[in-house]
């Protein structure tokens, strides 16, 4: 079977940046496993997932635009330090969550100055291309109730 629409798949992953460095890596853990055209992978990684069945292994680079968004200099932001009461000691990677005009948004501290703390809004890995070294261990028809809930249940998924 190949992944396609409303199909389950299992991939382990390697995530690097452009200097080959891992970010982020399935190895030593259980595959993951999503519904394909849900969303719930990012869109260039899905697109290129399309297809494929249970023992590829491939490399897909995934652009900013198609990954984790550009990164928006208006999503940085030097705030007072007395908005962040009750947090004794901030330090630049602390993360937060805080308001913007859309609702809530997480911020990483990327420096401080005196009583001034510089916050990004955007995604870590906003304006970044996405090296991943992909290999897929299974891919299934999604139930009924799976495609109900928009997510995958059971071994490696979501369990209600």
């Amino acid at each position: 079977m190949q992944i396609a629409k409303n199909s389950v798949a299992a991939f382990h992953y390697t995530l690097t940046d452009d200097q080959g460095q891992v970010i982020d890596s399935s190895e030593g853990r259980e595959p993951l496993t999503y519904l394909h055209g849900s969303g719930q992978i990012v869109p260039g990684l899905e697109k290129q997932m399309e297809g494929r069945a249970s023992g590829d292994k491939f490399s897909a680079d995934v652009a900013p635009e198609e990954g984790y968004g550009v990164h928006h200099a208006q999503l940085m932001q030097e705030v007072p330090i007395a908005a962040f009461q009750g947090v004794d000691d901030i330090q630049p990677g602390m993360q937060f969550q805080g308001r913007g005009p859309q609702g809530e948004i997480n911020v990483t501290v990327s420096r401080v100055e005196g009583d001034k703390v510089f916050i990004d809004g955007n995604h870590p890995l906003a304006g970044k291309t996405l090296h991943f070294a992909i290999e897929v261990t299974g891919v299934r028809a999604a139930t009924d109730e799976e495609l109900a809930h928009g997510h995958v249940h059971g071994a490696g998924g979501h369990h209600h």
